[in-house]
């Protein structure tokens, strides 16, 4: 069940494209972190009522452990933002859910674009890093710029983790510094540079529209995982594969790699890339594997021989160099961390982001 709580804006905190975080005092009193979309609700002032939803800030959940504006009670119509009536654009995302919002997806009828992706089909062999989790995107693109600087990168947000592109503080750094020439958003994910109904679609305007010379498709800041084979986001990644190849693209599958995780199904390389590459994936792609030393230096030499192995050979194994990628990786724009570590409590799992984004750039 939805929890909703009505409270008062205390202090306006950082503000990135399309989001501004605030500090909320609820009516019992307890001061809670919340972030308001604007284009959504319309942008909250210092002393203002708010409707928020704490739902998953109860449960203590990390990612998504705020409170989030769902509406500003005491306005007026004339307060709020102009609704989606005659603006181009009839994709909703979210949909038939409470918050619901209407876009201009780049590929639907009302796009200027339309024309040129209607019959688009071919990526023309441009490469496409697919990862499990948001985290890894700028160790991808830290990776990327050191192999090729100059490198047109275009991002592809999927919809297993958060929906709005405005949750993700990296996007809106690295957008900000000229590291990513576009966030596109696709599926249910909405509020990137430009909306996209699939991830093919999406794919064919990073090449045809953005002019992107590689792309990088990544669920959205958050993962759901339940402890079980199947039963987890990142699933899809093999699908993200599937559809990079059927349309002529190279597909190049970043492993997801930990030293320090406690769960021994993330050692090493992950149970996630073994069954979203060695399973969903049903289609040739490169696994760059990061020369590491010492003992995760074998267990992940070891892993990606098995899943590469278990492919039947249409997993290509190419290594990596790595050693020099941590003055790189330290100093990325992005602050760097996955599953609350840092870089110096898991280096193995950057640099193995890392080496797919050199991988990547080194087939242009």
């Amino acid at each position: 069940m939805v929890r909703l709580r009505r409270g008062v804006v205390e202090g306006l905190g950082a503000a990135r494209p399309g989001a501004l975080e605030l500090r909320v005092r609820l009516a019992d009193g307890q001061l809670v972190q919340a972030l308001a979309y604007a284009e959504l609700t319309g942008e909250p002032r210092t002393g203002e009522t708010v409707l928020v939803n704490t739902t998953a800030l109860e449960r203590g959940l990390g990612t998504g452990g705020l409170a989030l504006v769902v509406a500003l009670p005491d306005r007026t119509d004339d307060d709020l933002p102009a609704g989606p009536s005659g603006r181009p654009g009839h994709v909703v995302k979210a949909r038939y859910t409470p918050l619901q919002t209407m876009v201009l997806g780049v590929d639907e009828q009302e796009s200027p674009h339309h024309a040129l992706l209607a019959e688009a089909d071919d990526l023309a062999g441009m490469p496409v890093v697919v990862a499990d989790l948001h985290s890894a995107l700028p160790a991808i693109v830290v990776g990327v710029e050191r192999e090729r600087p100059g490198t047109r990168v275009a991002y592809v947000m999927t919809d297993g983790g958060a929906l709005p592109a405005a949750f993700s503080t990296t996007v809106a750094v690295l957008r900000e510094r000229g590291a990513l020439a576009c966030c596109l958003t696709v599926g249910q994910a909405y509020g990137g540079d430009l909306e996209a109904v699939t991830v093919h679609s999406a794919l064919l305007a990073a090449r045809l529209v953005v002019g992107a010379d590689l792309v990088v498709v990544a669920q959205g800041p958050g993962n759901l995982g339940t402890g079980t084979r199947w039963g987890f986001s990142g699933v899809v990644a093999g699908e993200a594969v599937n559809a990079a190849v059927t349309l002529g693209g190279r597909a190049v599958a970043s492993l997801r790699v930990s030293q320090a995780d406690p769960r021994e199904r993330h050692r090493g390389v992950s149970h996630h890339s073994r069954t979203a590459y060695g399973r969903v994936a049903l289609v040739p792609a490169d696994v760059p594997v990061p020369r590491l030393t010492g003992q995760i230096g074998e267990l992940v030499s070891a892993q990606a021989d098995a899943l590469v192995e278990q492919s039947g050979g249409r997993l290509v194994r190419h290594d990596v160099k790595v050693d020099d990628l941590e003055p790189a990786l330290r100093a990325s724009p992005v602050t760097l961390r996955t599953m609350g570590r840092g870089y110096d409590d898991d280096p193995a799992s950057f640099l193995a982001a890392a080496a797919a984004g050199r991988h990547a750039a080194s087939l242009l």
